[in-house]
């Protein structure tokens, strides 16, 4: 059983199902050693006014997700499990969301930042709207070119999440997205990764993209060969049947391609696990 997880949702987050204590009480069932709650910081979504269904969704109380968390983290860490309270920060470029991220980091100081990108063009890449009038082609790239825009975010993060989420929900009918198609802004990517020292996510929760995970071993292939070693495993857990879901095929998967660890980000120093 894999021994990590370290991006799930409670429901604290909008679309979170199970409580914080069932999902953590989940994962140290399957054996688990490294959990990491990280529910939704979506400031993206308030920055650009968005709305689901056109209502607005409910965001998180900051303050009653660290209390909970942090009481938690108290009670049920010991020598054979560790529970790390992080959030996922979903990017936005426009000022007002990213000093609103750099707050929150400065009052709440989380063990871990997972830096996500949902949103590109003034959509969320979930609902069918933010592909309208959109070849796959540009969709998925102008999706790559904010990944790359969000590496340089001015606020603390270490996880870099599930590269490739533009194409778990897109309309078209061959969904992968390949990284020879977009060899070039992959490799923007990858190596700004490896340069400034973050740790890629192998995100589980890959829905209908194509791949049992995200980003695809072609991808993970060329960010081993540009010197990447750093790498966490998230299954995006949003209730407690998915905790550690694929766990084992994505450290198969990891194997074959060389890597040997993963690495978890941890308030006293990243910790390197073995696989």
């Amino acid at each position: 059983m894999i021994k990590i997880d370290v991006h799930n949702h409670s429901r604290f987050s909008a679309d979170g199902i199970d409580s914080l204590e069932d999902m953590v009480a989940e994962a140290r069932r399957k054996g688990v050693r490294y959990y990491g709650v990280s529910d939704h910081f979506d400031y993206d979504y308030r920055a650009l006014r968005l709305k689901i269904r056109g209502e607005e969704i409910p965001y998180i109380d900051e303050a009653a997700y660290f209390s909970a968390a942090r009481a938690l983290q108290t009670r049920v860490s010991d020598e054979n499990f560790r529970l790390l309270v992080g959030g996922e920060f979903g990017f936005s470029p426009l000022a007002r969301c990213t000093e609103e991220y750099g707050e929150t980091i400065g009052k709440f100081q989380p063990d871990f930042v997972v830096n996500s990108v949902h949103t590109c063009d003034g959509q969320d890449c979930y609902f069918p709207e933010a592909f309208e009038g959109k070849t796959k082609e540009y969709a998925y790239r102008r999706y790559l070119e904010r990944v790359r825009e969000s590496l340089d975010a001015p606020y603390r993060y270490e996880i870099v999440a599930h590269i490739g989420y533009v194409s778990r929900y897109a309309p078209f009918p061959d969904r992968k997205i390949r990284y020879e198609e977009f060899s070039d802004a992959y490799d923007d990517i990858l190596r700004t990764i490896v340069a400034k020292g973050k740790i890629l996510e192998i995100n589980s929760s890959s829905a209908s993209a194509g791949s049992d995970f995200l980003p695809d071993t072609d991808v993970l292939t060329r960010y081993f060969g540009l010197g990447g070693r750093k790498v966490s495993f998230g299954s995006d857990a949003h209730q407690t049947a998915r905790v550690a879901e694929k766990g084992d095929l994505v450290v198969s998967a990891l194997r074959a391609i060389g890597f040997r660890y993963f690495t978890v980000p941890a308030p006293d120093g990243e910790l390197r696990v073995d696989f």
